[in-house]
């Protein structure tokens, strides 16, 4: 008789997952994307729920990124093209540098501006095309982009030597602080602007 109380229990738990509030499912949000830590789609969140909609989820997760969660409180939510992430409030960096004792990456350098925005507005594109465009060697200012995790590879050209191809990243977009690369102003890139350009 205990055993089937608490199945029906466990049951009324299930049900109740499948109907939260906006209240309940905001709170469930906000604990999935502060545990998981990347950036997550509402695709992807879905899973964690019966009976809720990934446009539900979606919906709730922009609303959180215009109140509650906007930086005001020290979190924020952001989008990244298709997924979203809890993250800190710029405005506190300086005490959570303080408080982890890390060393700050240096600012980038110009070459690594310049290489950076040539991924960005070119990608997917290979080291040799960079540097056509830059006319300089740019194998340690890639190499330093990779490490910043400001780009990544994106696989190979299939031809003669299959030269590996760059992407900018997700932490590309929350430095840019926009949503998609599809949000950069239009530029108009011109190799004679790089000839002077040194690593």
């Amino acid at each position: 008789m205990e055993e089937n109380i608490n199945t029906d229990k466990n049951n009324e738990k299930d049900v109740a997952k499948q109907n939260l509030d906006d209240a309940e499912l905001r709170s469930a949000l906000a604990s999935i994307l502060f545990a998981f830590g990347d950036p997550i789609t509402p695709k992807e969140i879905k899973k964690a729920f019966d009976g809720i909609s990934e446009s539900r989820i979606k919906s709730m997760l922009l609303q959180m990124m215009s109140d509650d969660y906007s930086g005001k409180e020290g979190l924020k939510v952001i989008r990244l093209q298709d997924a979203f992430q809890m993250c800190t409030s710029e405005d506190n960096e300086t005490y959570i540098v303080k408080l982890f004792d890390k060393s700050r990456k240096k600012p980038l350098s110009n070459a690594m501006m310049e290489t950076l925005t040539i991924i960005a507005y070119m990608q997917p594109v290979t080291r040799v095309e960079i540097e056509d465009i830059r006319g300089v060697k740019c194998d340690n200012v890639i190499r330093r982009l990779l490490e910043y995790k400001l780009i990544a590879e994106a696989g190979r050209l299939e031809k003669i030597g299959k030269p590996i191809i760059y992407r900018t990243t997700d932490e590309f977009l929350k430095l840019m602080e926009i949503e998609s690369v599809s949000d950069l102003p239009n530029i108009e890139l011109k190799e004679e602007e790089y000839e002077d350009s040194n690593e």
